[in-house]
């Protein structure tokens, strides 16, 4: 239902920007051509949150919220591949890369590249949009005032601060004592990501139907360790993941300079000689392959890795207890015990 939630309210978009010109349904085109792929964990989570807390199957409150976490989430990464200057997403060109080859291919004036960043940042503006209009569509549950706007408000924010700590770690991190380079790559990773994958939609789809404070720290004691644990191994993909599994060429992360907890531990327990290499090649966008097997071999030579899969299991061993004490009939405990088991053991 929730893929045929979001292609309905994308059918009446498409009326409302033929109205102003067929010019602008490029804009259109790449946000529904996005928001069709992914996992839907965020939908999901929302979905099963609601019917762990009574909500009824298949209502559709519940599934309207979930498909604006999914335009939220489509928004999220056109505007994250335009700041990390990555062409390729889900294993296809990036939305800013598609309109940059629109303008190649039409042979229009100016700076191409320039043109692909700026249609898509409205192409992800449009989609910040598009994802308040459904949220708001899902009526009183969902009005100002409420625990689930509160949550829905929230996220928002949490993200655009944490993707600024992100940016602003790229520029600042080598200057930051390395010591504490594990502790701020921990929080930018709970604030841009963690908590908008898994804790925001769980506990968003609790509080629509109804659910009591105890019972959504329960979903949060669950649903941040997960979040955590699918965003670290989300790190680990992007340096050592298969790209024709993963969808983006190998290395990929450690060109766009991503500091990451990975990053971050080999930093701490390096030398500095490790230290001044990754320093060196993280973030050159022309690393070639004997520089990717340079620092993946720096991240296994601090104990990086070994550091990071250890964190992953301790969050998950955490998830998965707190969804064994939380008081959920059969189906809902099932489905989110098989998200659960989606998010942290995946190999894309």
């Amino acid at each position: 239902m929730l893929g045929t939630e979001l292609e309905d309210f994308l059918a009446l978009q498409h009326s409302v920007l033929e109205d102003i010109s067929g010019e602008a349904l490029p804009l259109l085109d790449a946000v529904r051509n996005l928001a069709r792929g992914g996992k839907r964990l965020r939908g999901l989570l929302a979905y099963w949150g609601w019917r762990g807390a009574g909500g009824a199957a298949l209502h559709p409150e519940a599934v309207k919220a979930g498909a604006a976490l999914e335009l939220f989430q489509s928004a999220a990464l056109i505007h994250d591949d335009i700041i990390d200057r990555s062409d390729t997403r889900r294993g296809g060109p990036s939305v800013h890369r598609i309109f940059s080859m629109a303008h190649a291919e039409s042979d229009w004036h100016l700076d191409g590249s320039h043109f692909g960043s700026s249609a898509g940042i409205l192409a992800g503006d449009l989609c910040l949009s598009f994802s308040e209009e459904m949220f708001s569509a899902v009526g009183p549950r969902a009005a100002h005032g409420t625990e689930a706007r509160r949550i829905f408000n929230r996220m928002r924010t949490e993200v655009m601060a944490g993707q600024y700590l992100d940016i602003l770690e790229e520029v600042a991190g080598p200057g930051h004592d390395p010591e504490h380079a594990v502790v701020r790559a921990l929080n930018i990773l709970r604030y841009k990501a963690a908590k908008y994958t898994t804790e925001h939609p769980l506990t968003l789809g609790g509080a629509l139907a109804g659910a009591r404070p105890e019972f959504l720290a329960g979903y949060s004691r669950f649903s941040l360790p997960l979040g955590e644990a699918f965003q670290l191994r989300d790190d680990v993909l992007g340096v050592f993941g298969d790209p024709q599994t993963t969808g983006k060429p190998a290395g990929d992360d450690l060109r766009e300079g991503k500091r990451t907890v990975l990053i971050a531990y080999a930093l701490s327990r390096g030398s500095e000689d490790a230290r001044e290499e990754i320093t060196a090649r993280l973030g050159d966008p022309e690393l070639d392959d004997d520089g990717v097997d340079r620092l993946r071999g720096i991240l296994r030579d601090t104990g990086a890795l070994e550091a990071t899969e250890e964190l992953i299991s301790r969050h998950t061993e955490a998830a998965f207890s707190a969804l064994a004490a939380l008081p959920l009939d059969d189906v809902p405990r099932a489905a989110l015990d098989a998200l659960a088991h989606s998010a942290v053991k995946r190999s894309a």
